[in-house]
């Protein structure tokens, strides 16, 4: 590997972006490989790979860390901070590199960011951990929350949340989902596409192609190096989306000819989606907060050469009088706390709190007392997150319905069989990393009343 020293001093600003200065690790990281596209791809990938283990594993690495620290991983210094968590991760999960490289490039950079007198506790920290890797004890499951909190790197008030609300088999079974690597998620185009040709074009560009599950148009595809040189991506056949995204359409079930408003629809898939369902007819309105988010939506209309979608500017939670009755279909996909994307999005986890969840429930009945008016009498509202989280869920319907002429619909006659259970028949569905085969997602079909 070229400049070894050099990627991990860029992966060390990376992690002091993240979890110093609070930016978002898919941005930092992005950022980053931009920076320094002139980097041969082992280095690229190098910088990704630990950057990507490092903040996933981070409570793990923080629990070997101070198994053999004299000093508590939250007094550290930033710098010294990260250069034992990142260290840490090679040793545990990246067996290609020797020990004694990672012990002396750490060093190295101690020295290097001006900590000379630190050198000795990093070098004798790391080579602690090295000798006694193999031998490294975790808290037993007899003690389910430490358990779950260090094995799977999840913060302790989570783990509590969640286990007053599901067993236990069932936490784990999500975690082990968020830590695992997963193909690419695509939805083919429907209309006026076909979808033969779209899979046959992948492979001729040696895509591997496999088929996802629950919807016929739902596939994984890997062993790509840039989406956006594939052909069908260029030629608009194809979305990244995943399938439970994909069902939010499947539930709102629009007819040709439909008036649909999405009020948080960055990037634009759901909005698409439905366009491709009513086959190029009607008008979907795809609204979100930022010229910045708008200007992504409208890339993908662009790149997809759809006719039917328009993308506005609009904040969800001020009320637009002129949409009042208007939308056989209101989409409200709204802001939330992430926790059923964590495997993708792997910060959302360290993000958020209590507090921030609950101000974002704040935030979806403003969003919810919008939505609802906008709806036409006998019109359809589907409301959906991409979380985990009962007051963000669960909740929320049921305060919707009692102070709104609403009523939940039952959302049988519009997923497939297999995701079939006493909940959506009542008009809700909640899925789950791992135990379904989606992202955390949460879908509810809302019918308003003829009154």
């Amino acid at each position: 590997m070229s400049g070894v020293s050099s990627t991990r001093e860029i992966i060390l600003g990376v992690l002091l972006e993240i979890n110093r200065d609070g930016e978002y690790s898919h941005i930092a990281i992005r950022n980053a490989l931009d920076k320094y596209q002139y980097l041969p791809k082992q280095d690229r990938a190098f910088i990704t790979r630990v950057c990507e283990g490092t903040v996933e594993y981070m409570l793990q690495m923080d629990y070997i860390i101070g198994r053999f620290s004299s000093v508590k991983v939250e007094k550290m210094k930033p710098v010294i901070r990260e250069i034992l968590r990142s260290s840490v991760y090679q040793l545990i999960y990246m067996d290609r590199i020797p020990d004694s490289a990672v012990c002396n490039e750490a060093v190295k950079l101690t020295q290097k960011k001006g900590f000379y007198s630190l050198k000795g506790f990093v070098n004798g920290v790391l080579r602690s951990i090295a000798r006694n890797k193999e031998h490294l004890v975790f808290p037993p499951k007899s003690q389910p929350v430490s358990y779950l909190s260090v094995v799977y790197s999840l913060p302790v008030w989570l783990v509590e949340k969640w286990l007053s609300v599901y067993d236990f088999e069932t936490v784990e079974t999500m975690a082990k989902d968020f830590l695992e690597d997963k193909p690419t998620t695509i939805r083919c185009v429907q209309h006026m596409v076909d979808m033969d040709v779209t899979l046959q074009r992948l492979r001729e560009q040696d895509v591997t192609v496999a088929k996802a599950p629950y919807l016929d148009y739902a596939w994984y595809i890997s062993s790509y190096n840039y989406l956006r040189m594939l052909t069908v991506f260029r030629m608009g056949c194809i979305m990244v989306q995943d399938v439970s995204s994909m069902l939010v359409a499947e539930a709102a079930s629009p007819r040709e000819g439909d008036y649909v408003l999405d009020l948080c629809a960055a990037p634009g898939g759901k909005s698409l989606h439905v366009a491709d369902k009513m086959k190029g007819t009607g008008y979907v309105q795809a609204r979100d907060l930022t010229e910045y988010k708008v200007q992504m939506i409208e890339e993908n209309i662009r790149r997809m050469n759809v006719t039917n979608v328009e993308a506005l500017c609009r904040d969800a939670t001020v009320f637009d009088r002129e949409s009042v009755g208007k939308a056989d279909i209101v989409l409200a996909d709204v802001p939330c706390s992430g926790l059923g994307v964590i495997g993708k999005k792997t910060d959302i986890k360290y993000k958020i709190t209590p507090r921030k969840q609950e101000d974002l429930v704040i935030l979806q009945k403003r969003i919810l007392h919008n939505a609802a008016q906008y709806v036409k009498p006998g019109g359809t509202l589907i409301y959906s997150t991409c979380t985990i989280a009962e007051e963000e869920n669960q909740n929320n319907v049921k305060w919707f319905v009692e102070n709104y002429p609403y009523e939940t619909d039952s959302l049988d006659p519009f997923l497939p069989k297999e995701l079939h259970c006493d909940t959506t028949a009542q008009g809700y569905l909640q899925l789950l990393p791992g135990v379904h085969k989606t992202d955390g997602f949460f879908i509810a079909r809302l019918k308003r009343t003829k009154e």
